[in-house]
């Protein structure tokens, strides 16, 4: 038993669990490392309530791992509580098999990955086979399940988690991501199906699929992670810690209504940001990083939160996540935006457009590189270039009124800003009348050309840009992302030095600014996506 256990054979060089490849950005299989951070955040917790007592010392604690992949949570968890018992349970047979049935349980989220937690639980893809250091178990899985379900379709998509027909209703030999955890309107009466009989779970612990391929239509893929932290909490387990996309801090289409309930419950006790994706999953980007919380059932207040940035390491400072409509990464932004935001606060937002503002997507083709008769100039975002062609007046079905007047156009997409400092936004342009732009960009109208050069040289300074930093978590830069940037007079050229003046920035607030947003040079082609 001892040799093979594994738990005790720390030593060993590399964990095979280090050296696994990701199958995709949606199913990111959790380093070690991380994983053990946060079961470093759930004991601590654990010991603050309740009087420092050691979680992994207690025999009766039952935790899930509901979208298992590579077990490392589930391993992690019994290698702990494997020195934390012996003194309760001397004999180490006995010790382990009584963790493993009793103490640890996973939802596979592919036959593959159930095969991969079990063999990394219990050292065999077999929970009873002969190899398994699990002793009791009578079926092959044990207290690992998995089976494939089936998505429930409407007439185009999966009424639980969106999927697209068209796309998953797929023959029983393929693959079709219908998650056992998420499909069902009953999560407790699915677990005592799962596990026969009645089940609490103490902690729910791990990494979810972040999303379905094709679920928001067409091409565009639909965030699934919310789904998983919304069905875990109606198991009322005491702790919830989940690592997932840092956009639903600030953004993510359909989070909107999670991002609030999340944010304004108290309920988080401790959060960790991640906003380059590689400090927490080496060679894995995902725009706008990654985030793990310990949402806690009896907790009410602030949350603890701590921003790794590198080797940068930002608090933890206690923090009102519900301070705001959406999550402030950095808490030494906040000063300066109660600076910024006052009652009589307008923001620009009221003047940048929604998406494709004259309704011409970002790949329209129906334009000409030479102007004919009544034609207007179109701007637009060719791969790796910015093109001025011309179209027909007649095109043009959407906000025709704005055609004759000055506009900047701005790049609706920019990179997320993983690395500081960064620009946060594309390089403007100016476009006189009679003139459109493609879905590529979105349009800031002025009532002269002194305005538009005006709120062009707002629109490039640092003192700009950080604020739209602070609701853009992504590479996508929409107009309620620029509502906390105030509007100005129009008839100046704008500086960083008067807008810092203006708002009375203190000098660390300013080297602050100057930090983590980069100069823009307009005087140099962008590399806008």
């Amino acid at each position: 038993m001892t040799s093979q256990a594994g738990f005790t054979l720390r030593g060993r060089n590399p964990d095979v669990l280090t050296c696994i490849a990701n199958l995709s950005n949606d199913e990111v299989f959790t380093p070690p490392e991380f994983a053990n951070s946060m079961l470093d955040t759930l004991a601590e917790a654990w010991a603050a309530n309740n009087k420092g007592a050691n979680i992994w010392a207690d025999s009766s604690v039952r935790f899930l791992d509901p979208f298992t992949k590579s077990g490392v949570f589930l391993r992690e968890i019994t290698s702990r509580l494997t020195k934390g018992l012996a003194a309760v349970i001397p004999n180490l047979d006995d010790r382990v098999d009584h963790i493993l049935t009793k103490q640890v349980f996973g939802i596979g989220i592919t036959h593959l990955t159930s095969l991969l937690a079990r063999r990394s639980l219990y050292c065999s893809k077999h929970a009873n086979g002969e190899h398994s250091i699990a002793k009791s178990f009578d079926s092959d899985q044990g207290n690992i399940w998995f089976e494939r379900m089936e998505h429930t379709w409407n007439e185009t998509k999966c009424v639980f988690c969106g999927a697209p027909r068209a796309i998953l209703d797929r023959e029983a030999g393929l693959e079709n991501y219908a998650y056992a955890f998420i499909h069902t309107n009953d999560i407790k009466a699915r677990i005592a199906e799962l596990f026969g009989g009645v089940m609490q779970f103490d902690v729910i612990i791990g990494n979810p699929p972040y999303q379905m391929k094709g679920g928001a239509g067409g091409s565009s893929d639909s965030s699934i992670y919310h789904l998983f932290v919304e069905q875990a909490k109606k198991l009322e387990p005491k702790y919830l810690s989940m690592v997932v996309p840092s956009r639903w801090l600030a953004g993510g289409r359909g989070l909107d209504e999670f991002r609030k309930e999340m944010l304004g419950s108290g309920q988080i006790r401790h959060l960790i940001d991640f906003p380059n994706s590689g400090d927490a999953f080496p060679g894995v980007q995902i725009k706008g990083g990654v985030c793990y919380f310990l949402w806690e059932q009896a907790h009410h207040g602030c949350s603890n939160v701590t921003t790794i940035r590198g080797d940068e390491v930002i608090g933890p400072t206690a923090r009102d996540l519900s301070e705001f409509d959406v999550f402030v990464r950095d808490a030494r932004a906040v000063n300066i935006l109660h600076k910024v935001i006052t009652a009589t606060h307008i923001g620009m937002d009221a003047l940048v457009s929604n998406r494709e503002p004259f309704k011409l997507e970002s790949n329209f083709a129906n334009f000409h590189s030479d102007k004919q008769s009544g034609d207007i100039a179109l701007y637009r975002i060719a791969p790796g270039k910015r093109r001025v062609d011309w179209v027909a007046r007649t095109e043009i079905v959407k906000n025709t009124q704005l055609i004759e007047l000055w506009k900047i156009f701005v790049p609706k997409a920019y990179g997320a800003g993983e690395s500081v400092p960064h620009q946060i936004l594309g390089k403007p342009i100016i476009a006189p009348p009679s003139s459109v732009c493609t879905g590529s960009y979105l349009a800031i109208t002025a009532d002269s050309e002194i305005a538009a050069r005006s709120i062009q040289s707002y629109y490039v300074t640092k003192f700009f840009r950080f604020l739209v930093s602070l609701r853009k978590i992504t590479q996508d830069a929409f107009s309620h992302m620029y509502s906390w940037v105030p509007q100005q007079s129009w008839d100046c050229t704008w500086t960083d030095e008067a807008l810092y003046k203006k708002y009375d920035l203190s000098q660390d607030q300013i080297y602050y600014i100057e930090a983590v947003i980069k100069p823009m040079d307009l005087s140099t082609e962008d590399g806008d996506e």
